[in-house]
């Protein structure tokens, strides 16, 4: 065994006291350490593969077969049921994320506040675009009063909902009462996002989707959507440098597909439209699918779906 001296005190008991005496050299042995096991070739038999080779059933997969496999899953939406989720994920969940929500309520209130500046311009047709923006934030804090994970505003969601739905519906003009009512508004999303919180004011406990929303500002939106969509698409070096670009559209129109067939929307009760909603919703789901996969073809092939499915809804109820 190999040693090494080290120099330490050693320690004599003298007459209950301790005394140290001079310096004594005190060897150090290293502990020896077990040779490596060793087994025979018979000892593993069949416990380990000979190679990779043999541990794959049938022909190996190709770089191509997997691409293609990929491609393939990436087109297949399940969709949720409307009910549904799991224990952690409400409907709206399975559809949109808390970053979209919140992205698009900080842009539209942007715009919104553009467009609520003077009482003139506001007359002359500002009054639509600022009903289209309210009836979108309404129906986004709708979503957030049944959203089932964390997410910005839950606690005043629910009276926003109902103020901005109320003045949405009532944007139907521009005179100086709707003009200083739609003003109000910009007041209260201000205080809202800069963390105030809003005012009082004693909310609905369900979504009333007919008081918070219209189709024809819905379907407007909806266009806005799929053209942000296809220019955030139009190249797969956009989609990897912001996939955000692409997230958030998809994600809104996954959501749009689900409320127009909300119970109090025109033609909930057809079943073509109903289908035809929901295709644009799986679609929807396909865009963020391609996403998480990586996969530009189908996130190309996703919008596609996208864009016909409104085609066809547009030529048999225009």
């Amino acid at each position: 065994m190999k040693t090494r001296n080290r120099t330490l005190p050693v320690a004599v008991l003298v007459g209950g006291s301790v005394l140290f005496s001079a310096h004594s050299y005190i060897a150090w042995g290293e502990e020896k350490r077990a040779p490596a096991p060793k087994f025979s070739a018979d000892a593993t038999k069949g416990v380990f593969f000979d190679s990779v080779g043999d541990a794959i059933r049938g022909q190996r997969p190709t770089l191509q077969a997997l691409r293609k496999k990929n491609a393939q899953a990436s087109s297949v939406v399940v969709d949720a049921p409307e009910g549904g989720g799991g224990a952690t994920a409400g409907p709206w969940d399975k559809l949109i994320s808390p970053t979209s929500i919140e992205d698009e309520i900080k842009r539209m209130k942007l715009h919104y506040d553009s467009v609520v500046t003077q009482p003139g311009p506001f007359k002359s047709g500002g009054y639509e675009e600022a009903r289209l923006d309210l009836m979108v934030m309404s129906s986004l804090f709708a979503i957030i009063s049944e959203y089932d994970g964390d997410v910005r505003w839950k606690e005043d969601a629910a009276v926003a909902r109902d103020l901005l739905g109320r003045t949405a519906f009532n944007c139907n003009a521009g005179t100086n009462q709707v003009f200083n009512e739609a003003r109000a508004r910009k007041d209260d999303l201000q205080d809202l996002l800069s963390g105030t919180g809003l005012r009082g004011g004693k909310a609905a406990e369900t979504n009333d989707w007919a008081s918070i929303a219209d189709r024809a500002p819905l379907m407007e939106y909806a266009e806005l959507l799929k053209e942000q969509l296809r220019n955030a698409t139009s190249n797969a070096d956009d989609v990897k440098a912001e996939p955000n670009d692409v997230r958030r559209p998809a994600e809104l129109l996954a959501i749009l597909g689900r409320i127009l067939v909300k119970e109090g929307m025109d033609d909930s009760d057809d079943a073509d439209y109903v289908a035809f909603s929901e295709a644009m919703t799986k679609a929807a789901q396909g865009v963020t699918r391609g996403l998480e996969l990586d996969d530009y073809d189908a996130i190309g092939r996703a919008v596609g779906a996208i864009t016909q499915s409104c085609d066809d809804c547009h030529g048999q109820y225009r």
